[in-house]
């Protein structure tokens, strides 16, 4: 640490760091001599990054493969307007260079898997888990166990949050307190079951707390630890687990969909469908058929082709409403939904007159309305 120094500036811009008790010079020497890799530049990867790079972390890098949609302006504080549709880790960079000339900050545009993950990893002293789907998470796990690095995790879910600190000095990791995945499908995604726009604020701000202590090694990591946090009621559980020796069946990195069950969508041979081009046809001909849109309230709002909104959740509940007796249509966003309705409604209801919108309304947008192409 002798060796890194500060010039007049940076100890100006780091000097409430410089006068906390058990911190001073040294806390902050640690702090730009530290790596942290922070995967997954969205809700909780924003303000993450902002509080790692205000706080003097020397190297940071920021993969995510992604680009910025309208919808993430809600809680992803870190992008605005001018943003849409550019590329999350590279807009990170620019906008965080602002904050902190004095952090080196590298983007990483590419997906993580088990053939480039360890490769990634190595540079970094600390890795942040920001992501949102349990294939990942299984992945930065193994490969920070494989690797001997520190994990930070975070997680939201509507109104709630956790965060732990895996693998530190070899303690409990991911697999000891989740040893096997849930269900495919079995738990919504942000899309699906909505997030409180400040839940990750919070929640990523106290991953970089975390990131902060191990580097300084001030303090006392949530190693062993689960912090459950609830934003409606401000109440918080730290739920202990033990150590169960999961590293010890952790010999390589595997395929992480198949282990959690999610496979990549095959067309389905059995399920009836129809194009944009033909649904158009059908209307400019005047053909007897029934629309539905399983789509939620505010993606109607955003656009829509008509038809019948029914959302997917009430189809159970209103299965009389949809015809028998004549072709019914129906769609959603990208026709994930719809399709999944469509196998639902003939199964358990006998229909034999469902066609699945192909493509759903991104389809159209792409091919019959560019007006709504920004949806």
């Amino acid at each position: 640490m002798s060796r890194i120094e500060f010039g007049a500036k940076e100890l100006e811009r780091y000097s409430r760091h410089l006068v906390l008790p058990d911190f001073g010079l040294e806390g902050q020497k640690k702090l730009k001599g530290g790596s942290v890799l922070v995967v997954g530049a969205g809700g909780l990867g924003c303000p993450a990054l902002q509080y790692l790079v205000a706080a003097g972390i020397g190297k940071i890098g920021i993969l995510d493969f992604d680009t910025v949609s309208e919808s993430n302006l809600q809680r992803q504080v870190l992008y605005g307007t001018d943003d849409i549709g550019k590329s999350k880790s590279h807009q990170a960079v620019k906008k965080l260079s602002h904050l902190n000339p004095y952090v080196s900050l590298t983007a990483i545009e590419t997906k993580i898997h088990s053939g480039n993950a360890l490769d990634i990893l190595k540079p970094y002293d600390v890795v942040m888990d920001c992501t949102d789907n349990f294939q990942t998470r299984y992945l930065l796990n193994d490969a920070c166990v494989l690797l001997d690095k520190p994990l930070i995790y975070g997680s939201i879910f509507r109104y709630e949050g956790q965060v732990a600190v895996f693998n530190f000095k070899q303690s409990a990791n991911y697999r000891d307190l989740y040893p096997a995945p849930p269900a495919a499908g079995s738990v919504p995604n942000c899309e699906e079951g909505g997030v409180l726009g400040v839940l990750p604020g919070v929640m990523g701000s106290l991953q970089a707390n975390e990131a902060i202590k191990i580097i300084t090694g001030l303090g006392e990591p949530l190693s062993g630890k689960l912090l459950i946090v609830d934003m409606l009621t401000l109440e918080t559980r730290l739920v202990n687990f033990p150590n169960q020796n999961q590293r010890n069946s952790i010999k390589k990195l595997i395929d992480y969909d198949a282990f959690c069950g999610v496979q990549q969508p095959k067309p389905d041979p059995e399920m009836k469908e129809i194009t944009v081009e033909e649904l158009k046809k059908l209307r400019d001909e005047g053909g007897d058929f029934q629309l539905i849109d399983v789509r939620e309230m505010y993606e109607i709002e955003i656009c829509h082709i008509d038809g019948e909104h029914i959302p997917l959740g009430e189809i159970p509940h209103n299965v009389d409403r949809i015809s028998k007796d004549r072709k019914v249509i129906i769609h959603c966003r990208s026709g994930s939904r719809s399709g999944n309705t469509v196998k639902w409604l003939e199964k358990n209801h006998q229909f034999e007159n469902l066609y699945n919108l192909k493509g759903g309304i991104l389809a159209w947008a792409d091919q019959i309305d560019p007006s709504m192409s920004k949806y």
